[in-house]
């Protein structure tokens, strides 16, 4: 599992839970954008890239794009550019030895590559993710109220049935507290003849009604398919108490005995709040992906905190990556780093055996993912 020399647990990843990676030629302030999750350009004398990822890109990504370790970020950037977008994507994607990407393709970007363009980049399988919200927009934007009402589980179903898994992003639109039981009739048409009042009046349809986001989940929850949930940290969208994952302790004890599985995505500060849930219910998983490239050097203590409490059988790996290819490079080298010292440490001080850290690291690489996404391992590779 272990290369001593450099700390790194080499085993093939799967990643469940990304965005994919824009293609296109980026000036360097459009790399700073895509470098953070906040607004940007920031304030006069800050640079998005003087921080924790930039410290990562230069230790991981120089390296792979030809450069020595910790070369300065202009140089990095400009040998971006002499590379090219397309191959420093390629190169960036190839070292993360990752044997399949789950493909959340609901942020409306077209400059992401869709999942079979993806796939040829990264040499690896890619499987898609289907945002609940983005469908239910999409659908609300052809509809009526009630038309929308009766329609939308079917509708989700199908999307369902072309996909190894499902994504809510409530916490963005309104946070954790939403109703535990499922909706009734009437407040299902009551919520959507509120939506679509306002969709008159604004002239797009952004679903933000607790009781419609509730509706949502308990449609996926009938495909059966396991549902990612958001948790924590993202962009200034998010009002971040809300998105703590205890709040959703009710909705939990609600869907227990139902048969699917909720995922918990980045968790971030939230990780033992996270943990403490994987622990206490049997339907819910975790990852700290997102802060595995964005804490740079601090990443390991998130890794730590999600190995606390959760059983190890409930914890997977995951990059959020978005737009660049560092940002898959990074978590994939990050985590590996982590993990490895992590388990190391563990066997060192006699609380593991080495065939026992193994067999954690394989779990949580890409063990977890295959059993709760039942995914095929002998699925087709694409040819590059």
């Amino acid at each position: 599992m272990t290369d001593t020399s450099s700390r790194r647990i080499d085993l093939p990843l799967i990643d469940h839970h990304c965005h994919g990676v824009v293609d296109a030629e980026l000036s360097d302030e459009e790399f700073r954008s895509l470098a953070t999750e906040s607004d940007w350009p920031g304030p006069a004398g800050t640079d998005s890239l003087e921080s924790p990822f930039g410290l990562a890109v230069r230790r991981f990504c120089a390296p792979v794009l030809g450069l020595e370790p910790l070369a300065p970020l202009d140089e990095y950037l400009a040998q971006r550019r002499t590379i090219g977008a397309s191959e420093a994507n390629r190169l960036l994607l190839r070292s993360t030895g990752t044997s399949d990407y789950l493909l959340d393709t609901g942020i409306p970007d077209g400059r992401l590559l869709r999942p079979a363009a993806m796939a040829v980049c990264a040499g690896a399988r890619v499987r898609g993710i289907v945002r609940i919200e983005r469908v239910a927009e999409l659908l609300a934007a052809e509809s009526t109220a009630a038309g929308f009402v009766t329609e939308f589980p079917e509708t989700l179903a199908a999307r369902a049935r072309e996909v190894v898994g499902l994504k809510s992003i409530v916490a963005y639109r309104h946070g954790f507290d939403i109703p535990a039981e499922r909706p009734s009739g009437r407040e299902l048409l009551q919520a959507a003849d509120r939506w679509f009042r306002t969709a008159e009046e604004t002239g797009t349809f952004r679903v933000t009604d607790p009781v419609l986001l509730s509706f949502g989940l308990w449609s996926g929850i009938q495909t059966g398919l396991p549902i990612q949930l958001h948790v924590g940290y993202g962009d200034g969208d998010i009002e971040l108490f809300r998105a703590d994952p205890s709040r959703l302790t009710r909705f939990f004890h609600a869907t227990r005995t139902l048969g699917v599985d909720f995922m918990l995505l980045h968790c971030y500060p939230f990780v033992r709040e996270a943990g403490i849930l994987a622990q206490i219910f049997p339907h819910v998983y975790l990852d700290v992906g997102l802060v595995s490239h964005y804490l740079g050097p601090s990443a390991g203590s998130a890794i730590r905190q999600a190995v606390e409490i959760a059983p190890f059988s409930k914890i997977l790996y995951s990059s959020d990556a978005y737009g660049l290819g560092e940002h898959y490079a990074v978590s994939a080298a990050n985590w590996r780093t982590a993990f490895a010292a992590l388990m190391d440490e563990w066997v060192a001080s006699g609380w593991a055996t080495p065939n026992d850290a193994e067999k954690i690291a394989s779990m949580v690489a890409a063990e977890n993912a295959k059993r709760v996404y039942n995914l095929n391992p002998e699925g087709p590779m694409p040819i590059a």
